[in-house]
């Protein structure tokens, strides 16, 4: 179960997490520890939460960013042994609990190294799994984050800022639940400031109205403005080809990853409040960012701020005192590269995500080069009118940046000889397309049935210019079928697509809770026609 991300995982909370916490913080005894132990079983469901329908719509797997989430048993396909979603979680704990501990027990110069890469193993195998068995997979929902924290860990040791662990601060640090999905990414020392406190009444009334706030904050981001753009715009922009499916499409999943992505992190630092953690913010005001340098304060900022102390400013260091390079700024310009190429890389292996850390490794040394230059040059001015010129310039370069990072870009391989694909379900249509290479695509059919009964047909001849483009003949096959008005009658229901030719699925399952609508209902639920007849391949000379 994926934080933040159903109705499911609110009611649990709900129950779980926020009535104890209020009760106990209206009697002036709302502890962090006492909260935290309160939401163990919130973990629990998280990385065991089994439910059929989940099951059925996901196909056992759902993407998530920064990690994998495994909502059935991981089967390695070599040797047969299985893991399930829990047991690789406690597997990870373990291994994070020990190696601090050992770190801290034996610690020398020799073992920073060794230490660092035990800590990074499980987001490695993670990583490279797919690479090795393309039907299996390893970790569990944010093991990248735990990962970094983990990491924190190692480099306060390793700084002397941190001399001793107590085993419950490390285990609610490092899996502290509301952000152990997607961050926001604490620090050790400062999540301990707030481990030990206990807040009076009067603190925790002030905490419970800052979250109230952010959790609206994050309904309204992520359920309304994110839901809003990704149904009307950022999906069907995917169909559109050329110069302007692409400029369009720039501008919109920009904005949608910020309003989903932030609706998140809203969420998360608004339930760490009520539970007396102070997570840090992630975002502030990205979009009014003067300069490249100025978006990385405003953009993720746990996480340029983490990459920032870790990796770029201890490159820096390093490569002053064994002095490493003649030039003045060589250190510091390889050190954006090396600091961002490691986040692309963070982000995944495909190379678009490697070629968006370049992208804004170049901005960043470029944008030093221009200051410095401008300084003496006195080229760019400075004033509202400028200022103005900065945002929207900033603005277009971060679009662009965000483009190559959502794969828009990406050279599309060729097309497979058979591909169906369902894209868009909702309450009143079904849509997707079917190809298949050798035999004409006008002639497929496809049917929907809604809880296993058949509901309406489809033929597969829409025109779609973005599937033409990509290679995939005339583009002349895609479907999109109106679905009945018996549905609307207020309950949730599974949706299903198949070709009539085969009995073959097409994309997964989806659940759609439908509107009571009973103007628009029929009288009882259609009846399956006949199978069409398939006509004869015509074959060009």
């Amino acid at each position: 179960m994926s934080p933040f991300a159903n109705w499911t995982f609110f009611g649990l909370l709900l129950l779980y997490a926020v009535v104890p916490i209020v009760v106990l913080g209206l009697l002036g005894k709302a502890s962090a520890k006492w909260c935290f132990i309160i939401t163990l079983p919130i973990l629990g469901f998280v990385f065991a939460y089994h439910d059929n329908t989940v099951l059925r719509l996901a196909g056992g797997h759902l993407p998530e960013a920064g990690g994998a989430l495994l909502t059935r048993p991981w089967t390695n396909t070599a040797t047969g042994v299985e893991f399930s979603p829990l047991y690789l979680f406690l597997l990870c704990v373990a291994w994070q609990m020990w190696v601090p501990f050992a770190f801290l027990r034996w610690k020398s110069g020799r073992i920073f190294v060794p230490a660092i890469l035990l800590t990074l193993a499980p987001l490695a195998l993670n990583r490279l799994m797919p690479f090795v068995s393309h039907d299996s997979a390893f970790g569990f929902i944010g093991i990248s984050y735990v990962t970094f924290r983990a990491l924190d860990v190692i480099f306060s040791i390793r700084d002397g800022v941190v001399k001793s662990l107590a085993p419950g601060q490390l285990f609610a640090f490092l899996f502290f639940f509301p952000t152990v999905s997607s961050g926001p990414i604490d620090r050790y020392r400062r999540f301990g400031q707030d481990w030990v406190k206990t807040r009076t009444r009067a603190e925790f009334l002030d905490d419970l109205d800052f979250a109230v706030q952010r959790i609206m904050r994050g309904f309204l981001y992520k359920f309304i403005i994110a839901a809003q753009i990704d149904t009307h715009l950022r999906v069907p922009l995917l169909k559109v080809a050329g110069f302007k499916g692409y400029a369009g499409y720039m501008y919109v999943y920009l904005f949608y990853l910020f309003f989903d992505f932030a609706g998140y992190s809203a969420f998360a630092v608004g339930v760490s409040r009520l539970m007396g953690i102070k997570s840090p913010e992630n975002f502030s005001l990205p979009f009014l960012a003067r300069n490249i340098r100025d978006f990385w304060t405003r953009w993720h900022i746990s996480l340029s701020f983490w990459f920032r102390d870790h990796i770029h400013m201890r490159f820096q260091l390093a490569a002053a005192k064994g002095k490493w390079f003649k030039g003045k700024y060589t250190a510091s310009y390889l050190g954006l590269f090396l600091t961002f190429g490691l986040m692309g890389v963070w982000h995944g292996f495909t190379f678009y995500y490697i070629l968006y850390g370049i992208y804004h490794a170049m901005l960043l040394c470029g944008y030093d080069v221009f200051i410095r230059w401008n300084k003496t040059a006195k080229v760019w001015g400075d004033g509202p009118w400028w200022r103005a010129l900065n945002i929207g310039i900033t603005f277009h370069v971060i679009a662009l940046g965000m483009l190559l990072f959502s794969g828009r870009l990406a050279p599309a391989p060729p097309p497979p000889p058979y591909e169906a694909v369902l894209e868009e379900v909702d309450t009143h249509f079904v849509s997707g397309y079917v190809w298949q290479k050798d035999m004409p695509v006008d002639f497929l059919t496809v049917d929907i049935y809604v809880d296993d009964a058949w509901a309406a047909r489809g033929r597969c001849t829409l025109p779609r210019p973005d599937l033409r483009e990509r290679g995939y003949g005339d583009g002349n096959i895609g479907f999109r079928a109106e679905l009945p008005g018996y549905l609307r009658n207020g309950r949730s229901h599974i949706i299903e697509v198949r070709i009539v030719e085969g009995n073959r699925l097409v994309g997964k399952p989806k659940m759609i809770a439908f509107p009571n609508e009973p103007w628009t209902r029929v009288p009882q639920p259609p009846t399956p026609p006949r199978a069409e007849p398939r006509k004869p391949a015509k074959v060009k000379p």
